[in-house]
């Protein structure tokens, strides 16, 4: 499963001028960099909304071999792409933040932390998706939504206005947020 994303680049709908009409070079970066806000925000609904696609396979009343291989797939893809997006911070986006904002070292570091423990349970979730009964594969959702929305949460907090700001032009966004 990937997570397919559309950014505006350089403000592509208003022909390379930035909201005020200025054609400059930085009128074009800093439309990009706001894309970038926007890209992460963007990111992470997209995988809240594959929560949600997630919890909607499990039903308590089905009969377990009726989801047991689909849900397990979809698990599997879930964890995936949430391990993928946090990988991608981690070599291209936390490096190019820090590199402009080393005070922001105990965030990233928060971050990173987070990363490591959504890791863990997603290995957790997806040791068990195929084989749990509803009401566990609901109990170990519960704790990775729980540790990611809070996660989320902090992390558009403390890095959109940041990414807001940077004007760095050699960029793959792709990369940068791990999506395709």
């Amino acid at each position: 499963m990937s997570v397919t994303v559309c950014v505006r680049h350089g403000g592509a709908e208003n022909k390379g001028r930035s909201d005020d009409g200025d054609r400059s070079d930085r009128a074009v970066n800093r439309e990009r960099a706001r894309a970038w806000g926007r890209e992460l925000q963007h990111v992470h609904h997209t995988l809240r909304q594959r929560m949600d696609l997630l919890r909607g396979k499990i039903d308590a009343d089905a009969p377990r071999d009726e989801f047991a291989l689909e849900l397990g797939l979809f698990c599997i893809g879930f964890c995936v792409a949430l391990n993928g997006h946090h990988r991608a911070e981690d070599g291209e986006l936390f490096p190019r933040i820090l590199a402009e904002h080393p005070d922001l070292v105990p965030v990233v570091e928060h971050l990173r932390q987070d990363h490591e423990l959504l890791s863990m349970l997603l290995a957790d979730l997806e040791s068990v998706a195929r084989t749990a009964t509803a009401d566990e594969l609901t109990r170990h959702l519960d704790g990775v939504e729980a540790i990611m929305d809070s996660h989320f949460g902090y992390e558009e907090r403390q890095l959109v206005a940041v990414l807001d700001a940077m004007t760095t032009q050699d960029v793959d966004v792709g990369r940068m947020f791990g999506v395709d």
